[in-house]
């Protein structure tokens, strides 16, 4: 199609040719670089580009695909996930669609369908073993080059699907190619619901026709999830490992290991015309679905010029809301609807009234919404707020910050009273007054990049880093004056009831300094030591060797008067403290450490809690009553939460590993949470500045804040993180910091 008027000429160093179509985040050209390179190049919809929770999943999403560099798949040559409007390029594939050759030539038979399969399995194997599930492999995905099909639109349909999408938890996909998890629990899909959609994908390029086609994508999601699949026509051998890879329980199909093995192994005239005979046999399981990894990472950007099945109204849903209008669209490649649609529905809309629920058809899936329950919000009270409190915004002073500044850690604020001490890598430390924000005293300059961790005893506690050498000083908190500095040669220090916990130079001992800087005592481990403070109580976690997640971690209690160590308890590996309970440690272990290697912490999975008897050392197992995945946080005295990448909240008991409820936010790369015990609430925020209050019994939404207008300049760079003064919530997302009254931005000002 020819460029149009108010299309650029050039995107980046590439200069535009044609467009190749248009979808929901944006417009696809042919482009060539200076070079004569021919690549397709995505340019995000103008009225994307001012949404910063788009412009974070955007640039999280192209470095997950930039990882992915298969022979059969179409990787990402360049971006520019920060211009003024987002782009980018991948490779150009010549060539049709799967779905437009199958529309145009009729099904893939013979060697021709044996060599598809390995080219999809093998393009799956890569994506997988990048950290990325698909989630929409489809025919119009399907690129058929000459040299093999290449696998298109992976890792970025979190970002395509901003706004009402992921804000509702909604699902992103074509149903009559989904996995029945995706469209129950699409933040919870593995690997294995590839396998089902190639599964759908190959029945379809060798019969013309999906095994779940349907008049409706809402029929077809249903079929997905209850019916068994319209195979009648796949050929044998094929039919009985298409059945196998459709298979309801994601653990019952084939890993693509199997899979590969077994295609290669298929002669190439043998997928044969199709017949009535009884499933031929097919291999068991020789690997789990698992075998390729995880990801947070969901997919839907190609240039393919077909428009997906669904265009979402905007039905941002609370409890008890219906959803908005859906504009339907067709469906590519279902050319034959030869299933009873009506005697479906109607099964279906009993079982879905006898459920309570309403069924919304959001973004490209099905989506079952509770239309019975309310969030109902804690009762009324008074807030507590520092006198004179105001809604504030101030921002922390940066000097000239390098990249290795960046790497050190984020900025962050210590409360004290009505007063709070915030500093960042590359900036000043500020005493602030949490009522008005205004800055009482700063201290240092910026290329000491402090940041506070502690207040006692009129000293607050600034981590320093300065070419390269770490270091701990202590401030007064009155004036911000240096009264003295030690040397902590690997960053790690914590404040106790006694003072200042801080590790040796070889990290196999600790030195304990008082108030004034005066050496309390040192002791010395053959460990290697992190330092902990429980309760003003002083503990460490310890290792055999320096490889922290690898091997088990032991428990020491030291003694605050002279530092000797109380072994307490030895921790299986990889586990991780969240806290005390009841006056117990709590930690959360993972499950198969070993096997986690690159996980972001918000995505690993965990297993079992374990609690530490701090008198005795006995460890009691708490089972979790199914894997979590997330990073996990103790959430006042008997709750532990745990946080996805894709904003999902699951608590569960501390006490008996129960869970007690779940909320997908849709506000990605949520802050460590803070607890208001006044309130029962839990609030965290994110990179852009948003702030959300859930309640801590129920999990249910109270509100939550628009983002921060000036977010300053290390906002993508920093996480965010929160602290709370009396029932205010102060706020650091980059270098700006502000606050909100608990009843969010209906709070009244103190007068």
């Amino acid at each position: 199609m020819p460029l149009r008027d108010g299309d650029p000429a050039f995107v980046g160093a590439y200069a535009l040719l044609d467009r190749i179509g248009s979808g929901g985040m944006g417009t696809v050209f042919l482009g060539r670089s200076a070079g004569g390179r021919r690549v397709a190049v995505k340019l995000v919809h103008p009225q994307l580009c001012e949404d910063e929770e788009f412009r974070v999943r955007f640039r999280q999403e192209v470095a997950a695909v930039r990882r992915v560099s298969g022979a059969f798949t179409a990787p990402v040559v360049d971006a520019d996930p920060d211009a003024e409007q987002p782009w980018m390029a991948t490779l150009f594939v010549p060539g049709r669609s799967l779905a437009a050759q199958v529309d145009s030539d009729g099904p893939v038979t013979g060697p021709q369908l044996r060599i598809l399969a390995l080219g999809l399995i093998e393009a799956l194997s890569e994506i997988h073993r990048a950290g990325v599930v698909h989630r929409d492999l489809k025919p119009g995905n399907v690129l058929m080059a000459e040299d093999g099909p290449r696998v298109i639109d992976f890792g970025i349909s979190r970002a395509a699907g901003n706004q009402s999408l992921t804000v509702t938890g909604n699902v992103i996909g074509t149903p009559p190619f989904m996995s029945p998890e995706q469209l129950r629990s699409p933040r919870e899909v593995t690997p294995a619901s590839d396998v089902f959609s190639l599964g759908s994908l190959l029945a379809y390029a060798a019969t013309g026709n999906g095994p779940f086609d349907a008049d409706t994508p809402y029929m077809a999601g249903y079929q997905v999830m209850y019916e068994s699949p319209v195979l009648d026509e796949v050929p044998q051998p094929l039919r009985g490992m298409i059945t196998r890879c459709l298979d309801k329980d994601a653990a019952a199909r084939p890993g693509l290991t199997e899979l590969h093995d077994w295609f290669r192994a298929l002669p190439d005239g043998e997928a044969g015309p199709a017949d009535d005979t009884p499933h031929a046999a097919v291999p068991s399981p020789s690997d789990g679905p698992g075998t390729f990894g995880h990801s947070p990472h969901d997919a839907h950007c190609h240039p393919d010029a077909t428009e997906d099945a669904l265009v979402p109204g905007d039905h941002r849903a609370r409890p008890g809301a219906s959803a908005e209008p859906v504009t339907h669209r067709r469906l590519p490649g279902n050319r034959d609807t030869r299933l009873p649609g009506k005697r479906r529905g109607r099964r279906l809309t009993r079982l879905l009234t006898a459920a309570g629920t309403v069924v919304a058809v959001t973004g490209l899936g099905l989506v079952a919404v509770n239309a019975l329950g309310g969030d109902e919000g804690t009762a009324a009270r008074t807030p507590t707020l520092p006198a004179g409190w105001r809604p504030w915004q101030t921002t922390l002073r940066l000097g000239p910050v390098s990249d290795t500044m960046l790497d050190s850690g984020p900025p962050g604020c210590v409360a004290e009273a009505t007063v709070l001490y915030c500093g960042a890598e590359g900036s000043t430390v500020a005493k602030v007054d949490a009522a008005t924000g205004r800055v009482i005293w700063r201290s240092g300059d910026s290329t000491q990049n402090g940041t506070p961790y502690g207040v006692r005893n009129g000293l607050v506690y600034v981590a320093e880093q300065s070419e390269g050498e770490f270091r701990t000083a202590a401030l007064d908190t009155a004036t911000g004056e240096r009264r003295w500095a030690r040397d902590t040669p690997n960053g790690g220090s914590v404040v106790f009831s006694g003072g200042l916990l801080t590790t040796t130079g070889d990290i196999r001992g600790f030195i304990a300094y008082d108030a004034s800087g005066r050496k309390l005592w040192q002791s010395r481990k053959t460990a290697y030591c992190d330092p902990l403070s429980l309760a003003g109580v002083p503990y460490a976690e310890c290792t055999i060797a320096g490889e922290p997640g690898h091997v088990p971690v032991t428990l020491l209690r030291l003694d605050p008067a002279d530092g000797t160590a109380h072994k307490l308890a030895a921790l299986p590996i990889g586990s991780k403290g969240l806290g005390q309970s009841d006056g117990e440690p709590v930690y959360a272990q993972p499950a198969a450490a070993a096997n986690q290697d690159g996980e972001i912490e918000s995505e690993r999975q965990y297993t079992t809690l374990l609690r530490v008897n701090p008198r005795t050392g006995a460890v009691r197992a708490v089972p979790l009553t199914r894997t979590l995945r997330g990073a996990p946080t103790l959430l006042g005295d008997d709750v532990v939460g745990f946080a996805r990448t894709d904003g999902t909240v699951t608590a569960v008991s501390a006490t008996d590993g129960k869970q007690l409820w779940q909320r997908p936010t849709g506000m990605e790369g949520l802050s460590q949470p803070v607890v208001s015990a006044a309130y029962g609430r839990i609030y965290f925020s994110n990179r852009i500045g948003r702030v959300l209050a859930l309640e801590l019994s129920t999990g249910a939404e109270l509100w939550r804040t628009s983002a921060v207008d000036v977010l300053g300049d290390a906002s993508q760079d920093w996480a965010p993180s929160l602290v709370l003064v009396k029932d205010t919530i102060v706020a650091t997302a980059g270098n700006t910091v502000f606050s909100v009254g608990p009843d969010g931005p209906g709070t009244q000002p103190d007068p």
